[in-house]
Order: C-alpha cells, then structure tokens, then sequence
C-alpha cells in the first residue's frame, strides 16, 4: 500500500512538473506578445524581462511593438501550438464574447505543423490495430497529403483496390492538449475574478466547452459515427457526397475513409476551368448546409473551404467531421417563431421569442432592447432581398446582442458561423449569390409546418397531457403545502447574486485592518517596554522591547507588500 502511494506521488510530482515547465513558458509567450496584463500580474512581466533581453531581438520586439492586440494575440496562439491554435479557432466562432477584430484574427489561425514520420505512424498501427501496416495495405503513401496540428493524412490502398484516406493523430497529442487544458483552467480562474464583466464573458465556462470540443475532435470513432450520420441524412443526393468509413480499419487515433478525388472549392473560386459551374455549386452548397440545419438539425461545425471538395458533375464532398452541431426541434420551431415575428415586424414577438430560446434574461431591462430591434427591423425592412447579405446582418445582431450583455448558446453560434461561412464561399463562387433568397424557401416550409394539420393536432395533444397531468398531481401537491404550512415546515431561502467579490473585499479589508491593529499594539506595548528597567538588555535597552519593534517591522513590511501585490494602493 505504501509502495502504490509513493508511486502514485512520484507520478503526481512528475506530471506537476511537465506542467509547470509548460505554465512557464506560456507566461512567457504572453509576455514576448505584450499579453502578461491580461493576468494583471506585472510581476510576470518583470520576471520575464530578462530573459526577454537575452531570447528575444531587439528587431523582433520592434516588430511585435507595431502589430494590434488582435494580431499579438493569434501570433500569441501560433506559437503555444496546437491546444491555442484550436481554441483561437472556436473562439473566432464566438462573435458574441470577444470584438469582431478578434474574431477575423483568430479566423486566420492556420494549423502550419510539419508532419511526423512514418516509423512513428507504423508504431501507432501496431499498437492500434496489432498490425503492420504492410499487411493492411498494398499502397501506403510515405509523405501526407495533410497535416494538421492533431492528425495527418496519408493516401493508401486497400487489397480491394479501393483507394482510401487514412487519418492518423499526432503521438502524444492528447497528453500535451490534457496538460494545456489544466493550465488554462487555472488562468481563466485568475482572469474571471479582474474581468469587468467576468460573469458575462464567462471564461471558465469557454474552456469548459472548448475542453468537450477538442476531445470530441481528438476522438476518431465519435468522428466516424458523424460520417456515418450525414451519409444517412445525405443517402438519396445526387448534390452531396459524403466518404465512407471503414470501421475495420479505424479506431479512437485512426480513421480510414474513402479517398475524394476533387478539386478544393477555393481552387475552384480562383480558376477559370469551364469544367465547374461555379453559380450551380455555390446554390448547391447553399442548399446542403440549410438542409442540414433546418431539415436534419445536424450540421457540419467547419464548413470552411479547406473542408469542401467539388468532384465531377458539381457534385459537393465534404471532410472533416470532428466538429458539427445539433439543432434541437424546439429550437427549430422557435426559429420559425422568430421568422414570423420578423415578417409581421413585431418586436415585442421577437423579444419573447429571444426569451423562449434563453437567450435574453427575463429580468433584464426590454426597453431598450425592443427599441433597437424595431430600428434594425425597419432599416431592413422592404429591402430586395439581393441587397441583403447575412454576413452583415448577423455581426449587426451579435452588435446589439453584445452591447445588452446577451450570450448566445455555443450551438446556436455555431450555426451562425456555418451559415456565414457558406454565404461567404457562395460569393467567392459566384458575386450574385443571394443566400438569403435560398433561406427562404426553408423558412416559409418551416412556418407552414408550425401551422400545418399534423402539427397542431400534436401539439394541442401534447398540451392536453401535460394539462391532464397536471390536474392529477395538483390535488395531492396541494395537500403537501397545507399540512407543511400548518407544521411549519417550510422554510424560504434567500440566495444573494453578485455579492461574493463584495464579501471577499470586506473579509480582505477587516484582515488587513486587525493586521494593522496587530502591529500597532506591538509597537505600543514594545515602546512602553523599553522604559522600564527590564532585563535582560542589548545595548542597553531591553531585549523584549526591541524583538517587539523587529517584529512589528517584520510584520509591517509583510502588509505593504500584499497591498503593493493587490495594485489596489493607488
């Protein structure tokens, strides 16, 4: 037992070390970038300057000094690799919690990661599938087509003669992600508390979701399972592609899909090859990602044109699975609950729609937030529909929605970012695509099935047994509260928000305070001590008194310095 235990701390010390080594130099990156004051710790600043001297050139600091904080900060990302380079991608994701010039910033965040080699690849299939690769294989292409910060590609065929594409994760790479993952939980702690609105922007909650995202995508069965998915929601189209998996080839660090043999839709945007149909491809994947959102209610988190490869006929292949998001049938009726509100141009409906999807605290002041809808409404409103981009109509929304401190749903933004990123691709393709044209015909069929026969009557049953439910629990919760309000069992508890910095600052202040009472009492008792003839002495004074005033000064010094620490001297 005392074996396993000592095992167990070594283990812990080792691991706590790898993280210190890695906080380190995070901090210090932070520091090279100018970002150390988003910790409000100049001490890391100072302590970091030196080796900023030694390490970093003086053309280089000159450099960094010209570039916005945007910019710093993906450079910032760049540099601490894989488990930044991700989270600066969702993050880009999320124009409701940090400025739109963070959002194109971390929009360019690029996985520029040289690829691993093949030994390491051939150790990874044996210890995954107990086989060589020479025997599950009759091609294996050495060089990737592919690398990316958690996986690579290599080009492979199989003994059938199908050509397949086989995704291997990096060695190591979720050991270093779980590492950087319990930094980052332990700096957003630090930073929520000197955030202004802390409680809106919510960082701990960001990493928590960004902690689920990057483990689903570090999952290849979860990834497979996805394929297999939009195959099913895809089956009968003769628009859309979607690769096979083949699960005897595939585990948790491999996947084994078919090869696509196609052409990237940015290629296809920037070339002038008559092969393609560029207006038909940019209305096709138009169609693709609103079936997907409004029809399946499961959609691919990335469209973006890396991810998107145009085959033969126009037809449109996707890739990349790892991130998607699920739309549930409440939100979808709420959407179209939100499109006739916007049609018939009534805020108040669009306000308690906003309410219904959770996105705006009952509580919250509507006031102003109803004026500034029915403005956005009417600047919109009669505009042909040609003239309208989403892009510009979503970041006006996310304005307002971040000026009332609304935080949308991850799913939701996602969403958002999909559609945005589409309407982009479309008009890459084609200046004349009109994506808002193409939503249409998805919002009038999901008000004709809010509306439709089938649909009331479902909901008039289900609201007929939730009532008929209600009626029969209500006599005996009834009775409950009686026989408790006689006994006197019930008890109404008050839960204070918003007050535990206030308290913490009371209990800091009261400390320092009894501290500071501390200290003059010893200074007090060890001047009248030093009056009195009391032995033993040190240069004649005596030696109870003096310990007294060393002391207090010990103390004294100790309170300066954690008032100069907190920076709330000034």
């Amino acid at each position: 037992m005392v074996c396993v235990l000592l095992i167990s701390i070594m283990l812990n010390l080792k691991q706590n070390y790898k993280n210190l080594k890695r906080a380190k130099q995070i901090l210090f990156v932070l520091s090279k970038y100018g970002l150390g004051y988003f910790l409000n710790l100049p001490a890391i600043e100072r302590y970091f300057k030196l080796g900023k001297k030694f390490f970093i050139k003086k053309i280089e600091k000159e450099a960094i000094k010209r570039l916005t904080l945007p910019q710093r900060a993906r450079m910032a990302c760049e540099d601490l690799g894989p488990t930044f380079v991700k989270l600066g991608q969702i993050l880009s994701t999320r124009p409701d919690l940090i400025p739109s010039e963070f959002v194109e910033e971390f929009s360019k965040l690029q996985d520029k990661v040289s690829p691993f080699s093949l030994s390491e690849v051939k150790e990874i299939f044996k210890k995954e599938l107990s086989r060589p690769i020479d025997e599950l294989f009759i091609e294996f292409d050495e060089r990737p087509v592919a690398s990316a910060s958690l996986s690579q590609v290599h080009k492979a065929k199989l003994s059938s003669g199908e050509v397949v594409a086989v995704k291997v994760q990096r060695p190591n790479i979720k050991e270093r992600i779980k590492s950087d993952i319990s930094i980052l939980f332990d700096l957003v702690k630090f930073m929520e508390k000197r955030l202004i609105h802390g409680h809106i922007y919510q960082p701990i909650e960001i990493v928590k979701e960004f902690s689920k995202t990057i483990k689903q995508e570090l999952d290849f069965i979860s990834e497979g399972r996805n394929i297999d998915k939009f195959r099913v929601n895809f089956k009968n189209s003769e628009i859309v592609h979607i690769p096979k998996v083949y699960w005897h080839l595939t585990t948790s660090k491999i996947l084994t899909m078919e090869y696509i043999n196609g052409v990237k839709i940015s290629e296809v945007a920037n070339s002038k090859n008559i092969k393609f149909d560029k207006k038909i491809i940019a209305s096709r994947g138009a169609d693709m990602i609103l079936k997907q959102i409004f029809v399946d209610g499961f959609f691919h988190g990335d469209p973006h044109p890396g991810n998107i490869f145009i085959m033969e006929n126009n037809i449109i292949a996707l890739l990349d699975f790892g991130m998607v998001g699920r739309v549930e049938e409440s939100a979808i009726a709420n959407m179209a609950n939100l499109l006739i509100a916007i049609i018939e141009n009534n805020t108040d409906k669009i306000v308690k729609t906003l309410e219904q999807m959770e996105i705006v605290d009952p509580e919250m002041d509507l006031r102003e937030l109803k004026i500034e809808i029915k403005n956005f409404i009417d600047k919109y409103y009669g505009v042909p529909l040609k003239q309208l981009k989403i892009s510009v109509i979503i970041e006006e929304i996310l304005e307002i929605m971040a000026y009332h401190q609304i935080k949308m749903p991850s799913d939701l933004t996602l969403l958002v970012k999909s559609l945005v990123t589409i309407e982009g691709v479309g008009r890459d393709l084609d200046p004349d695509f009109d994506m808002v044209a193409h939503s249409r015909p998805f919002a009038k069929k999901l008000i004709s099935q809010k509306y439709s026969p089938i649909n009331l009557w479902k909901k008039g049953k289900a609201t007929a047994e939730e009532v008929f439910d209600f009626l029969q629990i209500l006599p005996k919760e009834f009775s409950w509260l009686i026989k408790s309000l006689r006994k006197g069992d019930i008890n109404i508890n008050f839960k204070h928000r918003g007050l535990e910095k206030l308290i913490l600052e009371i209990d800091r202040a009261s400390n320092r305070l009894s501290f500071s009472m501390i200290i003059a009492a010893l200074i007090v008792g060890s001047s009248l001590i030093l009056t009195q003839p009391i032995g033993p002495f040190i240069f004649g004074y005596p030696a109870i008194g003096i310990i007294g005033y060393l002391f207090a000064s010990f103390l004294g010094l100790f309170l300066i310095i954690s008032i100069l620490r907190s920076g709330r001297w000034k």
